[in-house]
């Protein structure tokens, strides 16, 4: 299985609400799409130090599992309503997690 990660750093003036609808975007995105297997987006909580505003993790089972994800039209269309406007920097990996590993 592969655990994908983004960290997003806000653009000045990115409000609540703009989160909380890119939240609920994200949230339909993922139950449209069958690959995902686990998915969580959310605000940085901040209890140690970190320049990332948000946070996405999505687990997949291959790299064709993690290409359907981020290739996916409705994910382009996060990016183009949303995600576009907000974000000043992002950083992603990806991580194999073992089968049976509860994450």
């Amino acid at each position: 299985m592969i655990l994908h990660v983004a960290l997003f750093r806000w653009q000045p003036g990115v409000t609540d609400d703009d989160v909380a609808r890119l939240v609920a975007a994200l949230e339909e995105m993922a139950r449209g799409i069958p690959e995902i297997r686990g998915y969580r987006c959310g605000a940085n909580l901040r209890l140690r130090p970190s320049p990332a505003d948000f946070a996405v993790v999505a687990l997949v089972d291959d790299e064709a599992g993690l290409s359907a994800y981020l290739d996916a039209p409705s994910h382009a269309r996060v990016y183009s309503d949303h995600l576009t406007a907000m974000v000043a920097d992002r950083q992603a990996s990806q991580l194999t997690v073992p089968d049976g590993v509860a994450l």
